[in-house]
């Protein structure tokens, strides 16, 4: 079965992290359970390391996320190639209405990037988003609103 980091990385997502669940399998044991359902072991690794840096991320990230001040986000050239302009104006759309901090959006990006994806998508981006802010305390009614948008089949703008 061919499938993406990002195809696994939702599986898990829905799962377990959507279920409020407890019983998370330690990472051999998901492993293998990810292989059981046919996910190839190497991309299965990725995701699973993918995981593994989100957790990491959140753990240095000790700064208190500030919504509301304003900030300016220069991407780099490798950065451009890989975002559309749709996928840039996503994400400033979504900070621009209280759901991602800049803080946030950094974090975001830096996940995006760590996806095996050639160019990234805003269905792509509203999945990472949701990962990130579900990896975040206290970031429930964020989570909530993109959650919606997530959801939301036509895909309209945050309000």
């Amino acid at each position: 079965m061919t499938t993406s980091v990002l195809d696994i990385l939702i599986y898990v997502f829905d799962r377990y992290m959507l279920e409020d669940t407890n019983d998370v399998p330690e990472r051999d044991d998901l492993a293998r359970d990810l292989e059981l359902m046919g996910f190839g072991s190497a991309s299965v690794e990725r995701a699973l390391d993918w995981l593994a840096d989100l957790a990491e991320v959140r753990l240095q990230s000790a700064e208190e996320p500030r919504r509301g001040v304003p900030s300016l986000r220069l991407y780099s050239d490798g950065e451009l190639t890989r975002l559309s302009t749709e996928s840039r104006g996503f994400l400033l759309d979504l900070e621009r209405h209280g759901i991602l901090t800049p803080a946030q959006r950094e974090v975001v990006l830096d996940r995006l990037l760590a996806l095996d994806s050639e160019e990234l998508d805003t269905e792509q981006i509203k999945w990472v988003v949701l990962m990130v802010l579900s990896s975040q305390p206290g970031q429930e009614q964020a989570f909530a609103r993109m959650e919606d948008l997530v959801t939301d089949s036509a895909g309209h703008p945050p309000h």
